[in-house]
């Protein structure tokens, strides 16, 4: 009678110092990742160039990271960069229209390393717009009376409420459209007296504007 040989188990391993070995290979976990911020730009006239640089971290070259923006739709890519050997990447997007928009950074994660995203704030897209400033006191179109310390502009058609991002000499203000006016031709904006000086705004020129 014959009886079937019993199948031998697995040679065990030999590793490189003449150990027997019968753990299973290793698989390394995926590790954490990082993203930092070196340099950015997001405040910007449109047809300009917005930009971030920075490194994600661990270095490795060849990864994608993405420049996303927030809409009404959720987050949406709008520029994407390779990291270099030491992991550095430079993010440009050339926004066309003035729009203001939160924005961040995304790896998607690989084989080797973990998902990671950082937010940056505020991306605005600016376009130039006429502006004067008024002071003194009395009531407000809108509601309310003025006042030195009243944050807002005027304008003659943006509904009561409307939130304006202005921008000069490197100053940014977000404030509500309070009043009516200019009435004067090229004139988009009539400041109140408390925003002309966050802004350290002039007597007449041209701010930066976007909603």
């Amino acid at each position: 009678m014959n009886v079937p040989a019993t199948p031998a188990p697995p040679a065990p391993s030999v590793d490189p110092a003449g150990f027997l070995s019968m753990a299973p290979p290793t698989i390394e976990a995926a590790a954490s990742t990082r993203l930092e911020i070196h340099r950015e730009r997001l405040n910007v006239l449109a047809g300009e160039d917005a930009s971030v640089m920075g490194a994600l971290q661990p270095a490795v070259a060849g990864r994608v990271v993405n420049l996303q923006v927030l809409g009404s739709r959720g987050w949406r890519t709008v520029a994407d960069s390779h990291t270099g050997p030491s992991g550095g990447f430079t993010l440009n997007y050339f926004p066309q229209r003035p729009v203001s928009e939160q924005a961040r950074l995304r790896f998607g994660g690989d084989g080797i390393g973990l998902a990671s995203r950082r937010r940056l704030g505020a991306l605005n897209v600016f376009r130039l717009a006429g502006a004067s400033w008024y002071g003194g006191g009395g009531s407000l179109a809108c509601g309310g009376w003025l006042t030195s310390s009243t944050m807002g502009v005027a304008n003659k058609t943006l509904p009561c409420g409307t939130l304006v991002t202005l921008r000069y000499d490197g100053r940014t203000v977000r404030v509500p459209v309070v009043d009516r006016g200019p009435f004067v031709a090229g004139r988009e904006f009539d400041l109140t007296e408390a925003t002309k000086q966050a802004l350290g705004f002039g007597g007449t020129g041209e701010v930066w504007s976007t909603r």
